[in-house]
């Protein structure tokens, strides 16, 4: 081929080394090539961390485009920069072969400082965050960004910093891997870490010709796989995703992991396959990882830009999470925590005949004091469908059961038999079923089963609805939050309390957390 192949490349040392190693190997199979240093957008911002940056292929756009517009034949990439889908008309045309593949940590004066509680550890990328706070949960990270020279410079201008972590190509390749370095090993590197990637227009059949003169198939398999994993996780230089694979003895060995950015949730997942029966590798470890979890790590990583509009007063399960609508950002914690009380035997020497339980706390804190057997009840009165449940699965079976306190007591009145009731109870309750019961002449025998404990926390602005399941998470969320949100409830004695704060408030169908979810989802939608 007599045409000059233009090669485009970012400007940064590393960048142009590796462009360099291109134009070396096409010259020597007689090809005529010039380069064409072209500065990238993940060069010029340098004040936020990639993953805060919210683009992918941040390093590879300008190449892109300066290939579309036909400035460049072919561009030249770390491969691990490289989105997993291109731009539509270009091509991987050749990888080259695999050089280390580790993550290095470059540290100061010794490593004492890996045994400590407390140390500085600086990186731009939201992977080796995750891994390193999951391997030493107490150490603080840093951002760092720049090129490798300009990181190595500022970890030694920042006296307070222990260590920064590299790609151990990138600082080998240019050779100024200082000898403070230990390479991490136990640390799974960025998908296609360490491999060179040449791209081309599609259709100019020639300078793929020449292009694929350099591809070394070891490194296209292994780092095909990684990178097909990556995708089908959905992920990019977005999310804390590690893979890595290799051939050893006609085998693909794989190891795959996805982190939560603060590292204390981890997934692992390993994989070996034969040459050539490796197929569906990515697809299966992509599917085991998003099994046990992984789906949900992920829109925790996607919604992590977004704002929270919706907050729980009790926490979800992840079944739970998977109900909401996609314009919901919903966060949760318990706003309530309950503290069982034990209960003297003298309160039960004798067959109760009246019960009163109106939640689950009660039933709980009855069966951790007592067997079923002795807790002697004649009749058992509840609230709930759920608490109905549990105390006949636990202690016996149930007289009659309203759906709330109130309708209850108004049912005794008609239809208890004597004039007595003993009431398991929280040290905060509604008074709405005492009163009623003693302005009857019945009379009420009240036990403290368990401590009710405000716990509620100070929400984002950003909130404008949130989820409450009792009155007392109403009066917990009110004691650090303003009543300016849209009060979702489970029913009406909590929509009762909700409406002494709040002006728009809404009752859950049935009630139960995903009827409230539900109903949280038609507001959106």
């Amino acid at each position: 081929m007599s045409k000059t192949i233009r090669i485009g490349t970012r400007d940064s040392e590393l960048a142009l080394w590796q462009a360099k190693i291109v134009q070396s190997q096409l010259e020597n199979l007689g090809h005529k090539t010039e380069l064409v240093p072209v500065k990238s957008t993940g060069d010029l911002v340098l004040d936020k961390p990639l993953y805060e940056l919210g683009i992918t292929g941040i390093f590879t756009r300008t190449l892109d485009i300066a290939m579309l517009n036909n400035d460049i034949d072919i561009a030249v990439h770390s491969l691990k920069d490289v989105p997993t889908i291109l731009p539509k008309g270009i091509v991987q045309a050749a990888v080259l072969k695999r050089g280390n593949v580790n993550d290095t940590l470059v540290f100061k004066n010794n490593e004492e400082f890996l045994g400590a509680k407390d140390a500085v550890i600086a990186t731009g990328s939201l992977r080796r965050r995750a891994q390193w706070l999951n391997r030493f949960p107490t150490h603080t990270i840093v951002d760092l960004r720049g090129n490798v020279n300009s990181r190595l410079q500022k970890l030694e201008d920042n006296d307070e910093w222990n260590g920064a972590i590299f790609a151990a190509a990138g600082i080998g390749r240019i050779g100024i891997r200082p000898e403070e370095a230990i390479n991490l090993d136990w640390m799974i590197p960025a998908p296609a870490q360490g491999a060179i990637m040449i791209t081309a227009l599609e259709d100019d059949e020639d300078i793929r010709a020449a292009c694929a003169e350099l591809n070394h198939e070891e490194t296209e398999i292994c780092t095909s796989i990684e990178r097909e994993f990556l995708n089908k996780l959905e992920g990019g230089c977005t999310a804390p995703i590690g893979a890595l694979a290799y051939i050893k003895d006609e085998e693909i060995n794989f190891k795959g992991v996805l982190l939560s950015p603060d590292g204390s949730k981890r997934i692992d997942v390993t994989r070996v396959k034969k040459l050539g029966e490796h197929n569906d590798m990515a697809q299966f470890c992509a599917d085991f990882v998003i099994e046990r979890g992984g789906k949900r790590l992920m829109d925790i990583i996607k919604n992590s830009s977004k704002k929270t509009n919706v907050y729980s007063t009790k926490a979800f399960t992840e079944d739970q999470r998977l109900l909401f609508h996609e314009k919901v950002v919903a966060d949760s914690s318990d706003f309530i925590k309950i503290s069982l009380n034990r209960i003297h035997p003298r309160f039960l020497k004798n067959e109760i005949r009246n019960v009163i339980i109106t939640s689950k706390n009660a039933v709980e804190s009855l069966i951790t004091n007592y067997s079923a057997i002795e807790l002697q009840f004649k009749n058992i009165y509840c609230v709930g469908r759920r608490t109905k449940r549990l105390v006949e699965n636990k202690i016996g079976k149930v007289t009659h059961s309203e759906k709330n306190a109130k309708k209850l007591a108004e049912y005794l009145v008609e239809y208890i038999e004597g004039t007595e009731v003993t009431y398991f109870c929280s040290d905060i309750r509604l008074d709405a079923l005492p009163t009623i019961l003693e302005q009857n002449n019945i009379k009420v025998n009240e036990i403290e089963a368990y401590e009710t404990k405000y716990d509620g926390l100070k929400v984002d602005d950003s909130v404008e609805a949130v989820m409450f399941y009792s009155p007392s998470t109403v009066e917990s969320f009110i004691q650090k939050n303003k009543a300016e949100v849209i009060a979702f409830c489970i029913g009406e004695t909590t929509a009762n309390e909700a409406k002494k704060h709040f002006s728009d408030v809404r009752v859950a169908k049935v009630p139960t957390v995903e009827s409230v979810i539900e109903l949280v989802n038609e507001h959106y939608v």
